[in-house]
């Protein structure tokens, strides 16, 4: 009953990315349709119109093999290495600026909304 339940809550988080995929194709909007459907399952989740609990053991079980979804875009590097040839420093020096620049900013938005949720 477990995996149907996790099945279940997979799908129901597959029909958001591919309802924000439809909307963005449809209005020919900007902003990819992944991140389209992540907003809506955010305003859904906020509005109370989906429990947490709903899509909970679904989401941590893609959280969990998370890593795995990396490995080919990894390997797909490696057919593009001339690319990388005499840019290789910069682009090393960019993704280490880029990381901390967001691990800052989640960081400092996090601190803020425990503090604000404080008052």
């Amino acid at each position: 009953m477990n995996i149907v339940r996790m099945i279940i809550q997979i799908s129901f988080l597959y029909v958001l990315y591919l309802l924000g995929v439809f909307i963005q194709k449809t209005f020919h909007l900007f902003i990819p349709g992944s991140i389209i459907g992540m907003l809506l399952l955010f305003i859904l989740l906020l509005t109370n119109v989906i429990k947490q609990d709903w899509i909970k053991a679904g989401s941590l079980l893609l959280i969990r093999y998370l890593p795995l979804f990396f490995v080919p875009v990894t390997v797909g590097i490696m057919n593009y290495l001339d690319l990388f040839k005499g840019k290789g420093l910069v682009i090393i020096v960019i993704v280490l600026i880029s990381t901390i620049l967001v691990m800052m900013g989640t960081g400092w938005i996090s601190q803020w909304l425990v503090r604000r949720q404080e008052e």
